[in-house]
């Protein structure tokens, strides 16, 4: 046998092993979901629990979880068939369906009900009021972005007027404002966690405010898919709204530190000590939706600030861009968990 036949063999042997060993990887009669989220954050905890405790695949899924970094880019994704749910703010699905697209974006369950955001100053502050950021410059965001909108909101509920009063600036790309405010720029940043955690722990900035509390009930992050694909395959649907409400159950139930551990293989850089501290403080502030049922309550407040920040002169119908059946319907199937 030739030394080039022997080595043909071997390659050939050694490609059989690794296709026979990533078919056995393969989750095998499980639906594939591709689902884009507009950044990695704590404060989507039930999404994560739902995932690592098997909850997708207990209803037939294999969800593939990405970082979309910003809901322009999830919604980007979303309509162009890149993702099958987009997960994001659902100002998002506003401006498409005042754009007249025809294929827009329906809401479907609703996770979080106000802004998850912290003011970061560089020093510490126990004393903080919004006072203090008048004349000063604050890393705000993404115009037209909900974390934008809403600590504009907040701004001006405190009597502070933007671009006069305080600088809230949009030129930083919202997955680099850490490091844009760590490398000196600003006096303030709003950031998720876990990075406003991260620069506390290493000295270089301090949370001072929580930006969902002063911010009110919102539908801030929800869960919506194309009219299209919700019309194909409602089925998928609400599977995967069956596995976020078993993640919300989940969280309810469990204690701080058992939540810790169900989420750290979503975040295996942060300390376990830093998760605790970061899931009590979503929890102190009543940040998740327990029935994940986007009411028009809500949605009429969100309207009230996107029109307050200039964004939108029309209010969407709530009818045409939420639809709450598939919550509904997690919610009358699924009593508790096992």
């Amino acid at each position: 046998m030739s030394k080039v036949f022997k080595v043909f063999s071997l390659l050939l042997v050694f490609t059989l092993i690794l296709a026979i060993g990533l078919t056995g990887c393969k989750k095998e009669g499980l639906q594939k979901v591709r689902l884009v989220e507009v950044t990695h954050s704590l404060f989507y905890t039930p999404q994560y629990v739902a995932l690592t405790q098997g909850f997708f695949e207990e209803e037939g899924l294999d969800v593939e979880i990405s970082d979309g970094k910003g809901a322009d880019k999830v919604m980007t994704a979303l309509l162009s068939g890149e993702a099958d749910i987009g997960f994001m703010g659902m100002e998002a699905s506003v401006y498409v369906y005042n754009q007249g697209r025809e294929d827009y974006a329906i809401n479907f369950a609703q996770l979080t009900q106000r802004d998850g955001s912290f003011l970061v100053a560089r020093e510490p502050d126990p004393d903080f009021t919004f006072d203090k950021l008048r004349g000063k410059e604050v890393l705000a965001g993404r115009k037209g972005g909900m974390p934008y909108m809403v600590l504009e909101y907040v701004v001006k509920k405190h009597g502070l007027t933007p671009g006069e009063d305080v600088i809230l600036r949009t030129d930083v790309q919202f997955d680099v404002l850490a490091g844009a405010f760590i490398a000196g720029e600003g006096d303030y940043v709003a950031l998720f966690e876990p990075v406003a955690a991260t620069l506390e722990k290493e000295g270089k900035g301090y949370v001072v405010a929580s930006i969902g509390k002063e911010g009110g009930y919102i539908p801030y992050t929800c869960y919506s898919t194309t009219k299209s694909i919700m019309e194909k395959n409602p089925e998928m649907i609400q599977k995967f709204t069956n596995a976020i409400y078993k993640g919300m159950l989940w969280v309810q139930n469990h204690s701080s530190e058992e939540i810790a551990k169900a989420v750290k293989p979503q975040f295996p850089d942060v300390d376990d000590d830093v998760l605790i501290k970061l899931i009590d403080r979503y929890r102190e502030q009543d940040s998740w939706k327990p029935d994940l049922i986007i009411s028009e309550e809500g949605v009429e407040h969100l309207m009230d600030i996107m029109q307050m920040a200039g964004e939108i002169e029309e209010r969407v119908p709530y009818q045409d861009i939420i639809t709450t059946k598939f919550a509904e319907e997690a919610m009358k199937n699924i009593k508790s968990l096992p």
